[in-house]
Parts: structure tokens; C-alpha cells; sequence
């Protein structure tokens, strides 16, 4: 049974029209005119209990609107919603305890205090008995190498630290289905590898269910064999990272080594050339194309090596949201 099940799931957000002028702000104040913004369409996906799921997009495609809705922060205009057999909207109890939403440029920790007041404050909010609260603190602490920041201001962790005192907070009441949005952004590489190294412990320990937005494809790459896309508000791809590029990636990165320089003008008969650097040149070459390809390249160039492989996510993803083409 689905621990997420979204059909349909539609956000429109009436936006008022404003002329310029004395006129125009008159007749703003006393016929206000709207027009409908749509931030999400129609979008429906079922997640099941312990997966691990990217949720990408561009930015204003309708992530964050989207995990507003399914934590019950906002109101849906169409569609419906369950997570774990609750309505989010309703904002029921038994519900709250069940979910928690991690905001990577929102923070819920008491600046000034240190961060163990602030857990001592949610354990208080989810009525978590003190054996209880001192048993996951030291699992969690420990998880997270943060034993020892614990009694410190939050203003004197460093960002890294922080956001792993965020995630120890959220987790404290061992939510089922966690929700992160930008969990790593601006932390550094080493925090981004150990925030990704906690999650993924997290999941398998308590088989929870993560939905997990993040430009860091590495986040995506490191935890997710699933993934969402959602473009201009509307969900276009569902599967995993494989299929998402042999729909939107029809080529593949061909890397040559060549033993002796050979011109551009001859290696432009290959394929599209990515990049030529010394003697080594990286074609583009259409999958279909690719056997053929590469039986010309041996048999006309001077190779002394040859690899290929899908181009990389992150660039995949990235021409797709530059150029607005989601349609093979």
C-alpha cells in the first residue's frame, strides 16, 4: 500500500493585475482584475513505504509547492493527496507525528540557544518520554558525529553542523516519511557527503520514506534509484535514473584517445565533438548511430583508447531545463 499517494494534485494562485498610474491603482483598489498562475497541473504519483525518491525540477517548477501541499501548509485547488493514510491538509496530530519537512534555507533551531534546548523544546511538542528522548538523542548524535556540538550556541556551529542539528531535530520523533527540500544547500562537499552518508543510515535503519529535492545531483545520484521531474508545474517523468536518460539523453559521450593529432575538420565526421583537449576528443553520438560510430572511429582514427558512457545527469538535467525541450 502507498505511504503517498497523490492523484490529480492541481495548485492555482490567483495573481491581481495592476495598470500603471493613478487610473490603474483606482481601479486596482476598487475592481481588482486576477489571473490564474498555475504552479502545479495535474499531477499524480504513488511513493511505497521505505523508498527513497528525487523530486527535480527547475526552480519555480513546483517542487516546493508541491511538498507544501503534502505536508498540509497548503491547500490543494484540485486533486487529492494520503500520506500515510492522512489528508495532509487537515493537519491532524497523530498525522504531524508521522511526517517532517527539513527546509535547507529554513531553520527551526533557537539561534542563540544551544541546539540541545531546542530538541529538549520538540521533544516536549511530541510528548517523547525523557528515556525515550535521551535513547534517540544519543542514536542520533551519534549518527551524525554531532555528541559534542550539542551544548553549544547554534550561532557558533559551523553550516555544515547546523544543518545536521536540523536533521537531528526533524528526526527526533522518528517521523515515517521525511520530506527534504535542499538539504545540503551551500554546505561544502565533505557536509553534502556526510549529511548523504546519514540519510541513506537513516533509511535502511528505520525503513523510513524520503522524498528528497536537491540541485546536487550527487544527493540525487547517491540516494535515489527513482525520480521525479516536474517541469513548469507539470510531472513528466516517473522511473529511475537509468530510463530518465535514455529518454532525454538520445545520445551517448564517446571518449577517444588518439595517438597523433588528427584535425577538426576530419573529427566533426563523427559526431558532435563535446570538447577536444591534447589528444583527446569527446564526441556526442545518437544511440543509434553509436555501433557504426565507433567502428568508423577505430578503423579511421589513430586511437590508443576509447570509452563510452552516458553523459552526465547533471548535464542532461541541465539542458533540458535551459532549453525547455521534455518532448521526444
Amino acid at each position: 500500500m502507498s505511504i503517498i499517494a497523490v492523484e490529480n494534485l492541481s495548485k492555482i494562485y490567483p495573481v491581481a493585475i495592476k495598470q500603471p498610474g493613478l487610473k490603474g491603482t483606482l481601479n486596482h483598489f476598487f475592481r481588482r482584475t486576477y489571473r490564474e498562475i498555475k504552479a502545479v497541473s495535474d499531477v499524480s504519483f504513488h511513493i511505497q513505504p521505505g523508498e527513497m525518491v528525487g523530486f527535480l525540477g527547475a526552480n519555480g517548477a513546483g517542487k516546493t509547492t508541491t511538498l507544501k501541499m503534502l505536508t498540509g501548509l497548503i491547500y490543494p485547488s484540485n486533486g487529492r493527496v494520503k500520506v500515510a493514510d492522512y489528508t495532509p491538509f487537515k493537519r491532524q496530530h497523530k498525522f504531524l507525528q508521522k511526517i517532517s519537512l527539513v527546509m535547507g534555507q529554513k531553520q527551526q533551531l533557537l539561534w542563540d540557544l544551544p541546539a540541545l534546548d531546542s530538541l529538549r523544546i520538540n521533544a516536549a511538542i511530541y510528548n517523547i518520554p525523557e528515556k525515550i528522548f535521551q535513547q534517540r538523542l544519543h542514536e542520533l548524535s551519534e549518527m551524525l558525529s554531532l555528541q559534542s556540538k550539542l551544548t553549544q550556541p547554534v550561532r557558533k556551529l559551523s553550516l555544515g553542523e547546523r544543518m545536521k542539528a536540523e536533521l537531528l531535530a526533524a528526526l527526533l520523533h522518528h517521523p515515517q516519511v521525511l520530506f527534504l527540500d535542499e538539504p545540503t544547500l551551500g554546505l561544502d562537499v565533505n557536509a553534502q557527503v556526510a549529511v548523504r552518508k546519514f540519510l541513506e543510515q537513516y533509511n535502511q535503519r528505520y525503513d523510513a520514506t524520503i522524498l528528497l529535492t536537491s540541485h546536487y545531483m550527487a544527493d540525487i545520484t547517491a540516494l535515489c534509484d527513482r525520480v521525479l521531474l516536474i517541469h513548469q508545474g507539470s510531472l513528466i517523468y516517473d522511473g529511475s535514473l537509468d530510463g530518465l536518460l535514455e529518454r532525454f539523453a538520445p545520445c551517448r559521450q564517446v571518449t577517444v584517445e588518439l595517438s597523433q593529432a588528427v584535425p577538426k575538420s576530419e573529427l566533426v565526421n563523427y559526431g558532435d565533438i563535446e570538447a577536444i583537449e591534447g589528444q583527446q576528443v569527446k564526441f556526442f553520438v545518437s544511440r543509434e548511430n553509436l555501433t557504426t560510430t565507433i567502428s568508423r572511429i577505430l578503423a579511421q582514427l589513430p586511437v590508443s583508447d576509447l570509452s563510452v558512457n552516458d553523459p552526465p545527469i547533471e548535464e542532461v538535467i541541465g539542458r533540458l531545463f535551459a532549453t525547455g525541450q521534455v518532448d521526444n
